[in-house]
Formats: C-alpha cells, structure tokens, sequence
C-alpha cells in the first residue's frame, strides 16, 4: 500500500508534517510499517480541500491532525 501526502505550502500550513507524523506513528503503533510506504509530494492542485492524501491512488481531501486517525483507521488499518 502506498500513501502520499500533501507538503506544499497550502498543506503545511494545514498540517501536513503532523499527518505525517501521526500517520508514521501509527504505522509503528499497528505494525504496518512494512506494508505500507509512505511518501510526500508537493502541491496537488486541492490547495482549498487542506492536507490532500491518497491512498493507493484514491485521493482523500481535507484531512487534518485531528482527522488522521479516523482516516488511518477507515482507510488503512483493515485494509494493510
């Protein structure tokens, strides 16, 4: 499985580096860490949704620190 998340400027000043972090952290926390690669890329053209991520090519908007672990939860950890 491969995650991309957002770190231009629009999803940095939304939160993207703490997406990431959560996001490794529960990697780590579900023993995914080996299933799933992470990685950034800049700008995807959604600056208004807040932190663009995808999911194996599925395009998630607006998700936030406070969202990420709803999205982990929905998106990755029953599908990893």
């Amino acid at each position: 499985m491969e995650v991309i998340i957002c770190i231009g400027s629009g999803c940095h000043l939304k939160g993207s580096q703490q997406v990431i972090e959560r996001m490794l952290a529960l990697l780590e926390e579900y023993r995914l860490q080996d299933k799933v690669k992470v990685k950034a890329s800049f700008c995807q053209g959604k600056c208004q949704e807040g932190v663009v991520m995808s999911i194996d090519g599925e395009e998630i908007l607006g998700v936030s620190p406070k969202s990420i672990d709803e999205v982990f939860q929905k998106y990755i950890a029953g599908e990893a």
